[in-house]
């Protein structure tokens, strides 16, 4: 190892990405994420628990977004209004991101991996519950919100599959929109 070099954490977060799909989660090793971004050991371990959570990094500001929309949609905002607000904060916070096709290959690796499918939905569920606990701290009855914190992680869901395995560049905030309307439709 060299001098040391600014942005560790975001090279960690590159090179195990790319190693991650070729040759692959499983084969990958952290000694090898850290020789492929040019630190030690240690320093991976000073950033990540395990290469697992290279994936799962943004999860708390990921749900801090949500809740966050959530607690500050208007007081006359239906429970529902107030869940996909949280949603189409999340799509935001990740349609921000500098490296567009992070969300992307992230799921192509998660896709390809059942323990890492599990972790994701654990994730997921892990906000729907805090999504709903967060409505009904802004009124709403427990059985709504948690029923309209369901429908729009469910929504966000179907709306962020679409965005990751389409070819064209498309806006996840309008496929979330396009998810809530077609549930809408259901009734």
């Amino acid at each position: 190892m060299g001098r040391w070099e600014p942005g560790a954490r975001g090279r960690l977060m590159r090179a195990a990405l790319e190693l991650y799909l070729d040759p692959g989660y499983e084969q990958t090793t952290v000694a090898d994420i850290a020789a492929r971004a040019g630190v030690t050991e240690r320093t991976f371990f000073r950033h990540f628990a395990d290469k697992r959570e290279v994936l799962f990094d943004g999860s708390a500001e990921f749900q801090a977004t949500v809740l966050a929309a959530i607690a500050a949609a208007p007081a006359t905002a239906s429970v529902l209004a107030a869940a996909v607000a949280g949603m189409d904060a999340a799509a935001g916070y990740l349609q921000s991101n500098p490296d567009r096709d992070f969300p992307r290959r992230r799921a192509a690796v998660i896709a390809a991996n059942p323990s890492l499918q599990e972790r994701e939905l654990l994730k997921l569920a892990s906000v729907t519950s805090a999504s709903a606990r967060a409505l009904t701290a802004r009124g709403a009855d427990p059985a709504e919100a948690a029923v309209a914190a369901e429908v729009a992680m469910a929504a966000f869901r179907l709306a962020f599959e679409r965005w990751t395995t389409s070819a064209e560049p498309l806006d996840l905030r309008d496929l979330l929109a396009d998810a809530i309307a077609r549930f809408r439709a259901l009734s």
